[in-house]
């Protein structure tokens, strides 16, 4: 009885231990530096006891790679169909440990200022990869520009891309760029593409500026907070996903952001 009473309480001492030291490491987050970097770095502010260490991702840098690699715990920058994508090129299963905000994509111009305006024969930037492409071209069918093949009908479980556009009015030019330069083209082409957080990294507006905007009602592109599966239900990981989608993070994220993103809680 006393060695069984002696390994138990090994056991726990163990245990503790293990959960003394997952709370004393930092956790390695990768984020985009607008506004998920800026989000995370507010939560460090209200929850100090959380050792946040935020990654701030560069033009190349592949989140989801780094996370695979445990260069990072946990990464915050994509959405659902983008991570389903990356799983398939990568051959990873991830977990999916909070769902955050929405970040509306939206078409700008620096020459125009109406899609009436726009000229036959027009150039659109849009993002290169797979899932932020078809997003691309469902906002601009939702605009008039484009219809697509009667087939895309549900944005997050289709992939269109420009061969299945079945009407082109105005002869768009689809032009396929990464989606970080697509702000740099802005002047060179007539219309663009831009994800919300590569807008505001640019000084745009997104509320304000675009010309047409993706709706945020049962818009299957939130953003999320990912982990590895063996980290999903580290003490961490979950202090974290409940801070991100406290009505305080939402209540900063409305204030900071003014429509631009939107907070996926509920207003409280």
């Amino acid at each position: 009885m006393k060695h069984a009473a002696f390994t138990l309480a090994g056991v726990a001492l163990s245990l503790s231990l293990v959960w003394t030291s997952a709370q004393a490491a930092a956790l390695r987050v990768a984020a985009d530096p607008v506004p998920h970097a800026e989000i995370l770095n507010y939560i460090k502010k209200i929850d100090p006891k959380l050792d946040l260490q935020v990654v701030e991702l560069t033009s190349g840098a592949n989140a989801n790679e780094l996370l695979a690699n445990g260069d990072v715990d946990a990464n915050y920058f994509q959405h659902v169909p983008y991570l389903k994508d990356q799983e398939k090129a990568l051959g990873k299963t991830f977990a999916v440990a909070a769902t955050v905000h929405i970040e509306p994509l939206g078409i700008y111009s620096h020459k125009y200022k109406d899609f009436k305006s726009i000229p036959d024969n027009a150039t659109v930037a849009v993002p290169n990869n797979a899932t932020n492409l078809s997003r691309a071209l469902f906002l601009l069918q939702s605009q008039g520009l484009i219809k697509l093949d009667a087939k895309f009908t549900d944005p997050s479980s289709t992939l269109a891309t420009p061969k299945d556009i079945a009407s082109n009015p105005k002869h768009l030019k689809i032009l396929e760029v990464e989606s970080p330069q697509i702000p740099r083209s802005l002047d060179d082409v007539d219309l663009a593409v831009i994800n919300g957080n590569y807008a505001l990294e640019a000084g745009l507006t997104p509320s304000k500026d675009a010309l047409g905007l993706e709706s945020a009602s049962h818009n299957p592109y939130a953003n999320i907070l990912v982990t590895n599966p063996q980290l999903a239900n580290d003490p961490r990981i979950k202090e974290l996903a409940k801070d991100l989608t406290s009505p305080q993070v939402a209540e900063f994220i409305r204030k900071q952001y003014n429509g631009s993103v939107i907070p996926v809680t509920p207003q409280s």
